[in-house]
């Protein structure tokens, strides 16, 4: 038995010196069988299996039953230490036997801690102790990087979890979180200045980490003098800087920063990208119509069903509008680009085409005469007749990705304020849109201006979108049209991620196109 205050217990009638000293020659004697080296268990195997110098009995003690001898040591406990005083000479016996246990016992009872110690970092049994401290996580550069590096610590299993506590403190390994693997997009368009930092996650699919979007008007002027103005210079200026911060707090893996439609037909566009580069650090790059068209459609490749054989998608932007033909067979491509079979840039948009006719004060006469001057430069695409236009059929329709169609959407829904949410990917019929481009002419500026949906910034540039829209829908009818809140930025980050095989889904080669791809008219 043990004493909870100090250890082992004396025996209540004591033991004599010559019994002590011939324990403590038979331990010795043990020693030296065993080469004089006394191991871990001594003293558990002195309790275990042969008397110890704490519990030494008579030998006529042996022969009693266990029962017996328990009920005896308790009895002679209590009356040695609680029942009456022990004589002096049991107490200094008392004193030694401690002495002489103490070791094997402190030796015996640190070494079972160590291995169960021990176990519990190898992950065999239990739970980790729980003074272990727990791993430290290497600090992201952002709280949105925090929070996805938090999402990979939770998703670890509990032999991980117990393998890692045990080693203590250590960082979190890169197989774990990876600040690499963000990717950055920016597209400087005719009338918007937008920046996407995401990360991919599923195949084909990415989390967006930060965003940025700010209405420039880069081209304003554009259409009358043929350069670019001083101060939609500045306020692009402005926007890129902000821009560039967002990048330099983060370690991108990869990103592509593209400028469209201002910086292609302004006699000063590459002056100006020079300016950006000295006063950002932002290196853009003047893409192609081609390419452009061909971003569109990465962009929007999810919201293209497994059902649709023909698909019409148009992006109506601030300077030009880029539409491409899509003909999907038997065999559909990682790539929904691969399937373009026909693409054309109209060099009309949204600001471009409202400073001409005007947008402030739209007529439904204007109206047409904005609709006709589109349905002429569409006569010039020579594109044959999509399989399935012009009759209910669920094998085509259109896609439209600009602010034009997510306006329209976010009307139609009736939004208190705009939600991407909600308008990204919502199905509208042809009656529907119809509706919603009487209603919008209906208003004038300020009813205009006053929608949540629309506000003042784009109040003089809607109706115009709506104009493109129509000449598009009169070329192509279609019973419904899918609302894409999307465009370059999410093609731009599509093909990067792809390019770098990210989803494991094997490299595709950078630059294929379709042979039968045929560019636009003049």
């Amino acid at each position: 038995m043990s004493d909870p205050d100090s250890g082992k217990a004396p025996q209540a009638d004591g033991a004599s010196t010559a019994e002590r000293r011939k324990a403590k020659s038979s331990r010795r004697a043990k020693r030296k069988r065993g080469h004089g080296r006394p191991n871990a268990h001594s003293a558990e195997a002195s309790q275990a299996g042969k008397p110890s110098p704490v519990a030494i009995r008579p030998a006529e003690d042996e022969a009693e039953s266990p029962a017996k001898k328990r009920k005896r040591r308790r009895r002679s406990r209590g009356g040695a230490i609680g029942g009456g005083q022990p004589s002096s000479q049991t107490q200094q016996q008392t004193q030694e036997l401690r002495a002489a246990a103490d070791h094997g016992h402190a030796s015996s009872h640190k070494s079972g801690k160590n291995r169960r110690k021990h176990r519990s970092k190898r992950g065999l049994q239990g739970r980790p102790l729980a003074h272990e401290k727990t791993p430290q996580i290497v600090a992201p550069a952002s709280a949105a990087q925090a929070g996805h590096a938090q999402v990979h610590g939770d998703r670890r299993n509990d032999r991980q979890s117990q393998r890692r506590e045990g080693q203590g403190q250590q960082h979190q390994t890169e197989s774990d979180f990876r600040p690499a693997d963000l990717y950055a997009a920016l597209d400087l368009g005719t009338n918007n200045c937008r920046l996407l930092i995401a990360q991919p996650t599923r195949p084909g699919q990415f989390r967006v980490i930060d965003a940025f979007s700010r209405i420039v008007r880069l081209g304003e002027g554009l259409g009358a003098s043929g350069r670019l103005s001083g101060d939609a210079m500045d306020r692009a200026v402005e926007a890129l800087r902000i821009c560039a911060g967002k990048l330099k707090t983060r370690e991108i893996r990869r990103m592509r920063l593209i400028a469209t439609e201002a910086c292609r037909a302004a006699d000063n566009g590459e002056a100006f990208l020079e300016r950006v580069i000295a006063e950002t650090g932002l290196q853009l790059e003047i893409i192609d119509r081609e390419t452009e068209a061909r971003l569109a459609v990465s962009g929007c490749s999810s919201l293209v069903g497994p059902e649709a054989r023909s698909v019409v998608l148009f992006d109506i932007g601030g300077g030009s509008s880029e539409i491409a033909v899509i003909r999907i067979g038997e065999n559909r491509s990682s790539r929904l680009a691969n399937h373009i079979t026909h693409w054309t840039s109209l060099p009309v948009g949204v600001v471009t085409l409202s400073e001409r006719h005007g947008g402030r004060d739209v007529t439904p006469e204007l109206f047409e005469t904005m609709v006709s001057e589109v349905q002429r430069m569409l006569e010039r695409f020579d594109c044959p007749p999509v399989q399935g236009a012009a009759r209910d059929s669920a094998d085509f329709h259109l896609i439209g990705t600009s602010g034009t169609v997510t306006t329209l959407a976010g009307v139609h829904l009736d939004l208190p304020r705009y939600d991407r949410r909600r308008v990204d990917g919502v199905w509208l019929s042809d009656d529907e849109v119809s509706a919603m481009q009487a209603k919008l002419l209906s208003w004038d500026f300020a009813g205009r201006a006053a929608n949540p949906c629309i506000g003042p910034d784009r109040a003089d540039l809607v109706l115009a979108g709506c104009a493109i829209l129509e000449a598009i829908r009169r070329r192509w009818p279609s019973p419904r049209m899918r609302v894409a809140d999307r465009g370059l930025r999410e093609g731009l980050l599509t093909d990067m991620m792809a390019d770098d095989g990210v989803w494991r889904r094997g490299r595709s080669r950078r630059g294929h196109r379709p042979r039968d791809m045929k560019g636009p008219q003049t």
